[in-house]
């Protein structure tokens, strides 16, 4: 299974698009991670960016944003109407697909630990993640704001920082934790009156005796009192109670709401509880949502890859044999990954999920390398066709640039063959102590992967014997004589593994 987790860190920025769009391009610029929303509110004056990926291209994507904003966001100007401590003032981790709370900890935890260290930034734990009770709210911790924190920390030590300096920078505190998907909720009020939005965000949150779940506090947004509120549990306080509850306030004064806002992404299911509510289609089922119906019949559409295997047989020279030998390293390490999903959660396998957990993330890595790699092999002979062609270059740098192209075109079957032979190995271990009933899947795994890294090895073997660089040739040729046998031999292990387990 593929393990998806949610980042969703919040800006001190939402009036400068220049300041909040180069964030989220420093997000886009890991492969893996996916930008599914950019929410700048200039009233907050703070930028909230949804992403998701895999856990360690989440969390890459998150240690690139929050030093591009420290570099961009100076907090000692900075004003709005947001609660902030920091540049990057939170930074939550979610649990998506595949992913348990206590790897987000260990995430947190280490994203936090690189964030104190290398950028020197205050860093402290909250949520899951906390590392003591009073820092597991937020808003605990971000009491006083910024400029109580500046006058505060290295001398108070409530403020010592889990990571990083005790010290006052510009960019203040970034807080990392863990916590459930959370809707971002705000109501609007036909007043101008803020200390009512507040006397009714006060009756609706928990910690002042309203609804389990609910974080709430009045604001003015353009002339108008608003009601901001974080549902941290829309399944046991539903959207549709925490609305009617604050009209009911409302009314109490003589107002009524006006509008609603979410800030980022809401899941289906919330929406569709509201609605049935609303609607009193209490015995309603997915099913009858035709987009829902849509989706399920999708689900079961072709997964052939076609597409591929069409430009594969088409009388081109690229896509070619190094891009099939990445195809199969990734399918290599996603029948790994398939055995330790299935090895997962089985009490006969207990003394194995350790194991299994880390096969199954180290996998899925792999995967997700080797299927990048079958475009980047293609694209690297194309760069080499393309220098060869180019004879109106001058002589010697054309032949400088057939060497670089040459080298490029070689690297990447040569990284083909190593993350295949990680993927053969993680396939032997699998085999030997995962779910019997798919040990030969693993034994197809490691034969997968003997192909890719055969297949790899030999193009980059006819890239080395045009390079100039034959000290470089001689390190590629050492290189994949141990990868070729190790992985061989790995291969005939797993085989006769699968014999002994599966009893044919």
């Amino acid at each position: 299974m593929q393990q998806l987790v949610e980042c969703v860190p919040n800006f001190s920025n939402g009036r400068d698009p220049d300041i909040y769009n180069t964030i989220a391009d420093a997000i886009r610029s890991v492969r893996g991670a996916r930008i599914l929303d950019v929410s700048p509110d200039p009233d907050h004056n703070r930028t909230v960016i949804t992403y998701v990926g895999a856990p360690g291209d989440v969390a890459e994507a998150a240690f690139r944003a929050i030093a591009k904003a420290a570099e961009l966001i100076d907090l000692d100007t900075h004003q709005g109407e947001h609660p902030r401590l920091g540049a990057t003032d939170v930074c939550p981790f979610i649990p998506i697909k595949g992913v348990t709370i206590a790897e987000c900890v260990t995430l947190a935890n280490q994203l936090a630990q690189r964030v104190g260290e290398e950028l020197g930034i205050c860093v402290y734990l909250y949520g899951d993640a906390a590392t003591r009770p009073e820092r597991e709210k937020l808003s605990d911790i971000r009491k006083g704001e910024y400029e109580k924190w500046k006058g505060e920390i290295g001398h108070n030590p409530a403020r010592e920082p889990d990571y990083g300096p005790a010290k006052a920078q510009k960019w203040g505190a970034t807080v990392i934790g863990v916590r459930p998907f959370l809707i971002a909720y705000n109501l609007y009020l036909n007043s101008d009156r803020v200390e009512i939005a507040e006397r009714i965000a006060r009756a609706v949150r928990f910690t002042s005796g309203g609804l389990r779940f609910v974080q709430a506090k009045g604001f003015l947004v353009e002339g108008q009192a608003q009601v901001s509120m974080n549902l941290t549990n829309y399944e046991k306080t539903p959207v549709f109670r925490v609305q009617e509850l604050v009209k009911q306030e409302a009314a109490h004064y003589g107002l009524t709401v006006t509008k609603a806002e979410l800030v980022g992404l809401v899941p289906q299911k919330a929406l569709m509880e509201t609605a049935k509510y609303y609607l009193q289609l209490d015995d309603m089922r997915d099913g009858q949502v035709l987009e829902y119906r849509l989706l399920e019949e999708a689900s079961k559409a072709d997964t052939t890859p076609h597409d591929f295997i069409e430009a594969l047989a088409a009388n081109t020279p690229t896509p070619g044999g190094g891009s099939a030998a990445a195809l199969a390293g990734a399918l290599a390490a996603a029948l790994t990954q398939m055995v330790a999903g299935l090895t997962l959660g089985k009490k006969k396998y207990a003394d194995a999920q350790a194991q299994a957990e880390s096969i199954l993330s180290w996998a899925d890595s792999l995967r997700e390398q080797l299927t990048s790699a079958i475009a980047e092999d293609a694209a690297a002979f194309d760069e080499v066709m393309a220098v060869y062609r180019a004879k109106e270059m001058p002589e010697e740098a054309r032949a400088v640039a057939i060497e670089e192209a040459t080298i490029g075109a070689g690297e990447v079957p040569l990284r083909v063959a190593r993350l295949s032979h990680d993927a053969a190995r993680l396939a032997q271990t699998i085999a030997q102590i995962g779910n019997v009933n798919a040990v030969t899947d693993a034994a197809a795994g490691a034969l997968l992967a003997n192909t890719a890294v055969q297949i790899a090895a030999m193009n980059v073997r006819i890239n080395a014997v045009n390079l100039k660089n034959q000290d470089l040739a001689a390190q590629w040729q050492t290189e994949l004589e141990t990868l070729t046998v190790e992985t061989a031999a790995i291969a005939a292990a797993v085989m006769t593994t699968a014999q002994e387990r599966g009893g044919f």
